[in-house]
């Protein structure tokens, strides 16, 4: 289905293998949960790689770009928990982007999730970003496809500085493309449907870098 909201943060990273159980118990337990209890969050996904780098993804789903620079979710971020502190601690390799929505269109969530990380030049996104969106029209039709997705991080909001952030090293990924099915096969399929031509040739900087995750863990906010 669509994307819940206007807007998502969008988070890659690895884990030290010592870290691996408390993290799976953290996010869990306190870390989605607590996220998705901020006013503006509508739902938090976790997924982890079938194949690709880094090996867990991470999708918040938001009403709109301002709860993702509001007063609550920038005071949580201020101020994490010890859970939080210890957790993130094992983190490496980390990727996150505060993105608007410029494209979502769906009729389900799948179990299976593509991520595309790219970045595009500057007097191109507007051809590109049109490419891109004929191209997931047509993928969304595709067997076992039940999403496809098409976000932009803002660099100024996704490179605020915060506590919870401090003494890691974290990249943003820019330009990000998602499309979720029932099955790996058929996203692999879809995946090269929508790359077929080269996103290089319409105004990528570079090849995406690409990801197949499958779905560990879903918290939807329904009281709102």
């Amino acid at each position: 289905m669509a994307l819940l909201g206007r807007a998502v943060v969008a988070i890659w990273n690895d884990i030290l293998s010592e870290g691996k159980a408390n993290f799976i118990e953290w996010h869990n337990r306190e870390h989605i949960p607590e996220r998705v209890g901020i006013p503006g969050f509508l739902r938090g996904r976790r997924y982890e790689a079938y194949y690709g780098e880094p090996a867990y993804y991470t999708l918040y789903e938001a009403e709109d770009a301002g709860v993702l620079v509001g007063k609550d979710y920038l005071e949580r971020l201020n101020s994490p928990t010890r859970w939080t502190k210890e957790a993130t601690s094992a983190f490496r390799n980390t990727t996150r982007g505060v993105c608007e929505t410029v494209f979502s269109k769906g009729i389900g969530d799948g179990g299976v999730m593509m991520t595309l990380r790219f970045d595009a030049e500057a007097d191109k996104r507007e051809p590109l970003s049109e490419y891109i969106q004929k191209r997931l029209g047509e993928v969304a039709g595709h067997y076992a496809i039940s999403g496809v997705h098409l976000c932009i991080a803002d660099a100024a909001a996704s490179g605020i500085e915060t506590a919870e952030k401090k003494g890691r090293e974290v990249g943003v990924p820019n330009w990000i493309i998602m499309i979720e099915g029932s099955e790996t096969a058929a996203v692999d399929a879809a995946t090269d449907h929508l790359l077929h031509g080269g996103l290089v040739a319409h105004g990528a900087i570079e090849e995406p870098v690409r990801g197949l995750y499958r779905l560990e863990y879903c918290l939807t906010d329904f009281s709102r």
